[in-house]
């Protein structure tokens, strides 16, 4: 996957602004991105070992840091910094957003758990 044309965080909005060269461009909310993290803490090390994250409803971005030429690592406002998001993650990420995200939810919910801290 080549890089992105553009990525761009509005804090005051909480969303990471991602384009590609061929015209596609996700505004991925950043307690999106938190819940999603590539991280071995939200992935797990084997599948199925996936953790449904509660509580990061008004999570925020503060920094945004290049990772050689194939991604980026966020750093979030929970001090959540070791995920790496490539370049095909974003895009993934993107593309599958309204599925992962209504599977997010029933999670939450499955589990009696909150999108709200505490």
């Amino acid at each position: 996957m080549p890089p992105p044309t553009e990525i761009r965080l509005d804090r005051a909005a909480r969303v990471l602004h991602v384009s590609f060269e061929d015209g596609t461009r996700y505004a991925l909310p950043a307690e999106y991105l938190r819940v999603e993290s590539p991280s071995a803490e939200v992935q797990g090390h084997h599948p199925g070992q996936k953790q449904t994250v509660a509580g990061r409803r008004h999570v925020g971005i503060i920094a945004v840091e290049p990772v050689g030429h194939y991604a980026v690592r966020l750093v979030f406002d929970d001090l959540h910094d070791t995920g790496i998001f490539s370049w095909d993650y974003l895009a993934e990420l993107g593309g599958e957003q309204d599925r992962r995200w209504a599977g997010y939810l029933d999670a939450l919910a499955a589990r009696g758990l909150s999108r709200d801290p505490g």
